[in-house]
This record gives C-alpha cells, sequence and structure tokens, in this order.
C-alpha cells in the first residue's frame, strides 16, 4: 500500500477519534466562542512555530471569525534563521508572560492556546498568565505526547494543567504518523490538519449557536467574491472593539 492510502487512512482514523471522543469538549469551546461574541469579548490565539499554524488557519480567513486575534510574537512563527533558534526560544521561561502582558487581552476574554506535547515554558507561561488575567483558556494538544515526556517549565506543569477546556488532537506519540519499514523516524505529522479540522467545527458550532438566536455571527466572506471587500469592511467595523490586528 503506497503512504499516501496509508496517511489518507490515518488521518481519518484520527478524526473520527476526535469528533467522537471529543465532542462534548468541542461543544463547550463553541458555547465560550458564541458568548465571548455576543458579550463583546475578544479571543486571542496562540501557537509556537508550527503549531502557530493553527491560529493563522482561524485568522483573517474565509468563513472564519472575525473576532479571532492572532498573537504574535519575535522568535515564535519560525521566521528567523536559523529556524533551530526557535525551538530554544520556546523553551524561554518567562516569555510567554512577557507576550501576553503585552496585547489588549482583559478579563473575560478567551485564549485558544495550541502545542502538540505541552512541554515548553512560553505556551505554559502564557496559560498560566491569562488564568491569572481571568481569561478563558481552550487548548488543543497531544495528549498522547504530553503524557510521555516531562515539563520543560520551572514549576514542572504542562500546558493542559491551565486548561478550562482540553481538547486532545489524538495524534501519535511524536506527531508523526507513518512508519517505514526499517526506518526509525516516522513520516508525515497530523496536527496541523486535525488541529483545523477541530477549530474550524468548533468556530462553525459556534456561528450556529449566535445564528440560532438571532445574532448575525461575525464571519468572513471571500474577498474573490464580489461584495466581499465591502461585506468583510462592514463587519470588521462592526467588531471593531474585539479587534485589534487591523
Amino acid at each position: 500500500m503506497s503512504v499516501i492510502k496509508t496517511y489518507y487512512d490515518r488521518i481519518g482514523e484520527i478524526l473520527s477519534e476526535v469528533f467522537e471522543k471529543e465532542s462534548a469538549n468541542m461543544e463547550k469551546a463553541a458555547e465560550i466562542l458564541a458568548t465571548a461574541n455576543e458579550e463583546g469579548k475578544a479571543i486571542f490565539g496562540f501557537g509556537c512555530n508550527h503549531a502557530g499554524l493553527i491560529t493563522l488557519e482561524l485568522f483573517y480567513r474565509t468563513g472564519g471569525m472575525v473576532t479571532i486575534n492572532p498573537i504574535r510574537a519575535p522568535g515564535m512563527m519560525l521566521e528567523l534563521s536559523p529556524p533551530t533558534m526557535t525551538s530554544e526560544m520556546e523553551r524561554i521561561p518567562g516569555y510567554g508572560k512577557i507576550i501576553l502582558n503585552n496585547e489588549p487581552v482583559k478579563e473575560g476574554d478567551v485564549l485558544i492556546i495550541h502545542s502538540v506535547s505541552g512541554r515548553n515554558a512560553v505556551t505554559i507561561d502564557m496559560a498560566e498568565s491569562a488564568r491569572d488575567k481571568g481569561m478563558t483558556v481552550i487548548v488543543i494538544t497531544n495528549m498522547n505526547t504530553a503524557t510521555s515526556v516531562t515539563s520543560r517549565h520551572p514549576s514542572g506543569k504542562m500546558l493542559h494543567d491551565f486548561a478550562d477546556i482540553l481538547i486532545d488532537n489524538h495524534g501519535d506519540l511524536g506527531d508523526a504518523t507513518i512508519q517505514l519499514e526499517g526506518f526509525k523516524q516516522k513520516l508525515a505529522s497530523s496536527s496541523t490538519v486535525v488541529g483545523a479540522a477541530i477549530l474550524n467545527a468548533v468556530t462553525a458550532r459556534a456561528s450556529e449557536i449566535l445564528w440560532n438566536k438571532g445574532i448575525q455571527p461575525p464571519v468572513f466572506m471571500s474577498g474573490n467574491i464580489d461584495g466581499g471587500d465591502a461585506y468583510n469592511k462592514a463587519v470588521i467595523q462592526e467588531h471593531k472593539d474585539q479587534i485589534f490586528y487591523m
């Protein structure tokens, strides 16, 4: 069997497991996002390096929520050369708190934070700081990995220890999925595909909750469809107090 088919099958298995076993937590996360929008609170997303791709998936995206703000900071998105520096930087204690302290977050806001291992200091510090500020913390992580490694944070705690809502992406240990016979290192990660599916489903459900209450969901239209630019300009203006990336 080609590894193309093997990967397709494994991603399907993981997605089926996630949408079955994490449905209750995904529903809770959707309710939190819907309530935040209804009450005029802001939503923030963060992840280090490849984990941050999930934030970019939600940010300024067709069909995505206008009110999701990306948290971006130096050294956190593979923009440095050599990129190995970013792996070192996400282990720096205290940096996560510095990052969050320079964001316009307030009590009642929501933080969506993604990390496969949940072991590094930046995400742990940020989640802890968010809890201290009265934010609701939604964590997406890989519990197969997070329960198999030790923390790199001085407290010894893991990211999932600070979750108000925890969503397990059910990925394999170390994230990669495909094993070639005789080759030690596995291939083809699952966290980006699965994480994007989880949070697109969650934000869609949040929009459905708002719509069922008679509230217009704050979502983007494609700017490449006629009328999209005008629509997006209007929805951005309507929710300008919840948006900090424009």
